[in-house]
C-alpha cells in the first residue's frame, strides 16, 4: 500500500468517526450552514464560496488560506469540500473554539496569571461570582479537580474539570 493510500485511508477513517460523532442538531445546523455557502448550490463550497462565507464572518483569509482549509479537509482532492467535509472541518472549528473558551476561563481563575489556580483563588471565585457553596462544598470540589493533590489545579486538571463537567470530549 503506498504512502498516499495510507493517508488517504488515515483521513477517511477520521472523517467517519467525526461523522458518526455529530448529533442530528449538528448535522441540522451544518447541513443549513452549508446550503449558506453553496451558493451556487452545486453540493461543493469552492474556494470562491469558502471565502465569501469567511468574509461574511468577519475573517478575512488570503487565497492561500482558504486553499490550505480546504486541503485540510479534502478527503477526495477535488478541491472542493463536500457536505461530509465540511462536518469535519465545521467540527475542528468547534474543537478549536472549545478549548479557546477554557483557556480564557482558565484565565478568569488565575487572577495572578501564575499558570495554576491556587485554592484561595478557587475559592474567591467560588464565592464571589454568585455561587451558593459553603466552605465544605469548596473544599470538596477543589479535592476533586485537584487530582494530583499539591493544592493547585493545573491548566490539565481545569480541562479535565470542564471537560467532564459538561458531558463533552
Amino acid at each position: 500500500m503506498s504512502v498516499y493510500s495510507k493517508t488517504l485511508n488515515s483521513i477517511l477513517k477520521q472523517s467517519e468517526e467525526v461523522i458518526s460523532s455529530l448529533t442530528n442538531q449538528e448535522i441540522d445546523e451544518f447541513r443549513e450552514a452549508f446550503l449558506l455557502f453553496d451558493k451556487d448550490g452545486n453540493g461543493t463550497i469552492s474556494i470562491s464560496e469558502l471565502g465569501v462565507a469567511m468574509r461574511s464572518l468577519g475573517q478575512n483569509p488570503t487565497e492561500q488560506e482558504i486553499i490550505d482549509i480546504i486541503n485540510e479537509v479534502d478527503v477526495d482532492g477535488n478541491g472542493q469540500i463536500e457536505f461530509p467535509e465540511f462536518c469535519v472541518m465545521m467540527k475542528r472549528i468547534m474543537k478549536e473554539t472549545d478549548q479557546e473558551m477554557i483557556r480564557e476561563a482558565f484565565r478568569v481563575f488565575d487572577k495572578d496569571g501564575n499558570g495554576v489556580i491556587t485554592e484561595s483563588e478557587f475559592r474567591y471565585f467560588m464565592v464571589h461570582m454568585g455561587m451558593q457553596f459553603d466552605d465544605y462544598e469548596v473544599d470538596e470540589m477543589m479535592r476533586e479537580i485537584d487530582v494530583d493533590g499539591n493544592g493547585e489545579i493545573d491548566y490539565e486538571e481545569f480541562v479535565k474539570m470542564m471537560s467532564d463537567g459538561n458531558g463533552q470530549k
